[in-house]
This record gives C-alpha cells, structure tokens and sequence, in this order.
C-alpha cells in the first residue's frame, strides 16, 4: 500500500524541520523544498558563517534535516516571484502612505501559492508548513484554526489562503506548545543556541525599515510638512514613505507635548500629528476581502476582530457592503489603525477571514447598525 505523499516547505527553522520528523513518524511520503525568495549566497560564504546568519531560509539546515530523515529535498527560486509579489508591494504600499505586511502577502502569493503548484505539478496530495495552526472539520465544513500555542500562534498570517486549499494543507506543528517542538528537535540533533528565531521581516536588515526603502532606486520620496489637525505646519519630514500611524521617534518635532503620527496624506504631502488621544478608531472599512465563511458576506455579525499581529483581538461588528469591502465597528476604540494593515476575523479560534484596512473613522459611525448575528 502506497504511503500518502506532502510536500513540505523547510525554511531551515526548528518548526519546519520538527514537521518533517513528524510527518515521517506519521507515515508520510515526505518530499521537502525551499523556496529561496532572498539572499542568495555563494555556497562557500555561507559555510564560513553560524547557521543563523545564512539569509532568511537556512538551506544548510533543511538539507541536513532532509539527510538525517532521508527524504528528497530541493532548493526551489522563488526570488523573482518574491520581488513582484511582495517586495515591490512593500515599497509601493509606503509610497502610497499605507503601512503593508509583507508577511500575509508573502503566504498568499508566494509560499502557499506556490507549494500548492509545485505539489500539482508533482502529484503530490498534501502540502505542509511549520505554521503554528491547523485545519479542522471534515468534507466541505473545513476551517482554519489557531494554533494551540498562543503566544505563537500564526493564524493571523494565514488568514488569506484560499478555501479550496484546506483539503490539502497540514500544519504538523499546529497542536503544539512550542517547548514540546523543541524537545521534538533534540531528536534531530539541532542545536537550540545555532536556532534563535527572528521576529524580523526577512528581507528588512535589523528591523529598519525604514533604511531598506532609502536603499530602494525607484521609491520617490518628497519631503513636506508635518502639521496639525488645523492644518498648521509644525515642522518639515523626510517623505511619506517614512511615517506610519502611532509614531512617536523620529519625528524631530519639538512643541512641548508628546505628538504621534495620525494620519499620512499621500495628495498633499502632509503627515498629519497629534497627542495620543487622537489616535483612538472606533471604526473602518476594510477591502480586498479574503472571506472563508461565507456568512459574513451576507448580514452583519459579531466577530473578534485582530487589527495587528501582536494585539489581542477586540469584540467588532462587521457590516458587508457592495464591491468587496466590509465596514467593522468595535465595542472599544482601537488604537493606531493603519491603512493598509490586515484586519482577521475570528469566531473563537477560527477563522473567518479578513481584508485590508482602508479607511479609519475616528469617531462613532453614522451608518445605522443593522441587527447582528453570531456566526
């Protein structure tokens, strides 16, 4: 009897290389890949550093996993890909005065998208990550699910897979707390100090973004003025791709009282500051929608609603409107809502769905609330 075969994408990081030694103690064909989408090294440059400093996918690792398991693994290019989909969205995201996140495109467009093609293309069955969050259901009732560990749990990064996908996708790390992953990697030998794990974007060096931009030939950035909710200018910045909501350092603005980013105004070239109050949303509308419970296309309906990866998520309505985008309301006013962020539903653990904050109401909505229904 033929064994079920996954593709799995290894990053080189401890979670992927415990999915591989999972999935082969489960009975799988396993079948690994990397997908290099930046820093491409010289074989021989990277050999001479720690494991941790070889680009944002550890390729020696993986290879050595795959070798301790002995499965077939290969490095795939994906930079070219990588580049369209989700670098150049980024710095057209800051141009355009929107704060992006690299990371829910990068796993749509990129990692998800192109594992699943490389499984079809293969006649492999499954595809798998070392994402911390898992499928449930059964038939055509599947959900994606947080994963158990929440203090790591991934889901919000995955919000935008497609539906049709969670017939095929594993998350072997899913159900797991992270310090039972780790014992998991000691039977592979993996050194814990070599695996330090990094909250970084991957292709941003030290989290600067901002130097990352500068760097960036075709980014056009004009300065202007800073200015207050009047109007008033209160000083000069460095360009628009430089300021997102809630931004205090930096700003090089002295008036006596603590200012913040409000808002970022691309048509007038104005960045609009304010003390920390003022930074309060009690609504917004969202767009480009990635809905997997089709229910909240329909009527409104109580959600928890999840505006940045590290904040809990808060009590919200949403309200569908035509054209593919979604007005939320929240029971408490959110802080620094930013244009151009993702807003994830969730009902409990599962996930709905979600889309990208578009416009920020800083005070109470003027459009009636239509009766909610818990989905």
């Amino acid at each position: 009897m033929s064994r079920p075969t996954v593709l799995l994408g290894m990053s080189g990081g401890v979670d992927s290389s415990v999915a591989a030694l999972l999935l082969t103690r489960q009975g799988f064909e396993v079948h690994g890949v990397t997908l290099q989408v930046w820093e491409h090294e010289n074989e021989e440059v990277a050999a001479s550093k720690r494991w941790e400093e070889r680009g944002c996918c550890k390729v020696g690792i993986a290879r050595y996993v795959a070798n301790q398991l002995n499965i077939p693994h290969e490095l795939v290019d994906s930079r070219a890909q990588f580049r369209t989909a989700v670098i150049d969205d980024f710095v057209a995201a800051y141009a355009n005065g929107t704060t992006p996140n690299p990371c829910v495109r990068c796993n749509e467009r990129v990692k998800l998208r192109q594992l699943i093609e490389l499984a079809d293309s293969k006649g492999i069955s499954f595809v798998a990550t070392g994402h911390y969050a898992h499928v449930d259901g059964s038939g055509d009732h599947l959900s994606l699910i947080k994963g158990a560990d929440a203090r790591k749990d991934q889901s919000y990064f995955l919000y935008r897979l497609q539906a049709s996908w969670l017939n095929r996708l594993l998350f072997p790390v899913g159900k797991m707390q992270k310090t039972d992953v780790w014992k998991e990697a000691a039977n592979l030998g993996l050194p814990e100090e070599e695996m330090r794990e990094s909250q970084e974007i991957c292709f941003v060096s030290h989290g600067d973004y901002r130097t990352f931009l500068q760097e960036q030939p075709d980014l056009q950035a004009t300065p202007g003025n800073f200015v207050d909710q009047t109007g008033a200018t209160l000083g000069t910045h460095e360009g628009i791709p430089f300021y997102t909501p809630g931004q205090r350092r930096g700003l090089g603005v002295a008036t006596g009282q603590r200012l913040y980013v409000q808002r970022v105004q691309p048509a007038t070239n104005t960045v609009v500051l304010g003390p920390e109050e003022h930074l309060l949303s009690s609504s917004c509308t969202v767009n480009d929608l990635n809905i997997l419970d089709p229910r909240l296309l329909t009527a409104s309906a109580l959600v928890d609603c999840k505006v940045r990866y590290a904040t809990p998520p808060s009590p919200a309505t949403t309200i569908p409107l035509a054209a593919g985008r979604m007005i939320v309301q929240f029971s408490r006013p959110q802080r620094a809502l930013s244009p151009g962020q993702s807003a994830v539903f969730y009902d409990g653990d599962r996930v709905l769905g979600g889309g990208i904050i578009d416009t920020i109401e800083p005070t109470s909505s003027l459009i009636p609330m239509p009766p909610s229904s818990s989905t």
